[in-house]
Parts: C-alpha cells; structure tokens; sequence
C-alpha cells in the first residue's frame, strides 16, 4: 500500500481481510434470496404473522439481531432489519452473504430532492453519488457507483406489473444526515440525484465486490429540497413501508 493525501483513497483490492466474514460466519442452510428491510416495525410484525424462523442472531453492543426465514408462494425468503446507516447495513450484508444468501433486494425510506415525488412514491436507484465511507473500502475511488443494471430491471418490471408508479433515478449517499446544506443540495441536484439516503452506495459496492446480485427499492419521505426542511408527515405510512416489502419479496424471487 502507498500512502495518499486521504486515507479514504487508499483503496486496497486485496480479497482477504484479516477478519473475513465467511472465516468468522459459517454457511448455513438457507435460502439464496434475501430482503433487507429498513423499516424495523415491519420485519418484527412479518416476523410474528408469517411464522417466521430465526435462522441467526448476530448479538452486538447494539443487542441482538435476528435473521429470519419464510416461505412465499413456496419459496423461502431470508428477511432482516439491517439498522440504518451504511457502516452497520453493511456489515449485516457481509453477514447474509458469509451465510448463503445470494440475491438481494433492500428497501427503505429517503428524503426527496424533488418535491414533485410524492410522500411514499417509489425511487429506484440506478446509481448513487459516494458521499460515504464504506464504499471506498470494497471499490477504486470514483464519484458514483452504478446499481446492478440486471436487479433494476427486474425490479421495474416488478413494479410495472403491479402498475405502481416510480422514478428511476440517481441518488446521493450521505454518512452526515445534519450535513445536507443547502449548497450541497443544489450541487446534487445538478448531478440529477432526486433523493438522499445513508446506504446505497454502500450496499452497491460491497454486492460488487462480493458478486452476488443487489438492487434498492426507496420510498419518499421527508422534503429536503428546499432552504428550509419540510419533515411531510401528515399521512400515515407503515401501509406504504408494508407493501414496499412484499413487493421487495416479489422482485427478490424473480433474480
């Protein structure tokens, strides 16, 4: 390795890390297909109705996290909530990876850079700007990094054929929730990103890096778009975080 002016450049492509997930996870007997879901409230409710199994429960400072298992239209599904940010989804990622999971499909809430995208209208990222740590540590240094062209697709179709609207687009991965200024807002804006989240970024490289399949599914949330912050919660919205996993599970099954 050579040293750089910034740490965050010294990209090392070495496949070996001294803590190697699947060295400290073993493989187990479980489905390919996976969903992360953000929205803790409704893994826990599918969890409890669906007669769910815990296939594994990774136990950190943070308590315990439990993977589950169902089965959908016959086919088993690996579920779990990752916890929000990019550093801990995807380490959770690495987890599911290390213990057999193969195609995934995330979903989640984002604030929205334009304002024409209604509360709970679907965004499904075709690439995301790198205004986050992780991904420099699973990919070269660039400024954006491409969603897996193939999951996009059979995520749309999904979508389409439920006739559910969406847009497909750019989206801005940010580590620094109260840094989203104004300036920086505009300039995403330039660069065509319509929302802002914590982890797509994240999650597109490390799939990368580990080549299995990964596609997000984002819901619009609070309004950022403007000078002023505009937090849209005047209508409920676990019916809209509901049906984005199940559709997340549709399109999960067809990769």
């Amino acid at each position: 390795m050579r040293r750089k002016k910034y740490p965050l450049l010294e990209y090392d492509p070495a496949k070996r890390a001294v803590i190697e997930p699947s060295e400290v996870f073993k493989e187990i007997e479980v489905s390919e297909h996976c969903v992360i879901c953000f929205f803790k409230d409704v893994v826990e409710n599918v969890a409890r109705t669906s007669g769910a199994k815990v296939i594994f429960e990774d136990k950190g400072v943070y308590g315990a996290n439990s993977f589950y298992q169902f089965e959908h239209r016959g086919k088993p599904v690996v579920f779990f909530n990752p916890i929000v940010g990019a550093p801990v989804a995807s380490a959770f990622l690495e987890i599911a990876i290390a213990l057999g999971c193969r195609k995934f499909i995330a979903c989640g809430g984002a604030g929205v850079l334009d304002r024409d995208i209604p509360i709970g209208g679907f965004i499904v990222p075709k690439a995301a700007i790198r205004d986050e740590g992780v991904s420099y540590h699973y990919a070269p240094p660039g400024r954006q990094i491409d969603a897996n062209r193939r999951v996009v697709k059979t995520i749309t179709s999904t979508l389409d054929d439920h006739g559910e609207p969406y847009r497909m687009a750019k989206v801005w991965t940010t580590d620094a929730i109260f840094r989203e200024t104004v300036s920086k807002v505009a300039l995403r804006k330039k660069e065509e990103c319509v929302a802002v989240e914590m982890e797509a970024a994240a999650l597109f490289a490390v799939a990368q890096f580990r080549k299995v399949r990964l596609g997000y599914i984002l819901y619009g949330g609070d309004d950022v778009s403007g000078e002023e912050w505009d937090q849209r919660l005047e209508e409920p919205r676990i019916s809209t975080m509901e049906k984005l996993f199940w559709l997340s599970v549709e399109a999960c099954l067809k990769l």
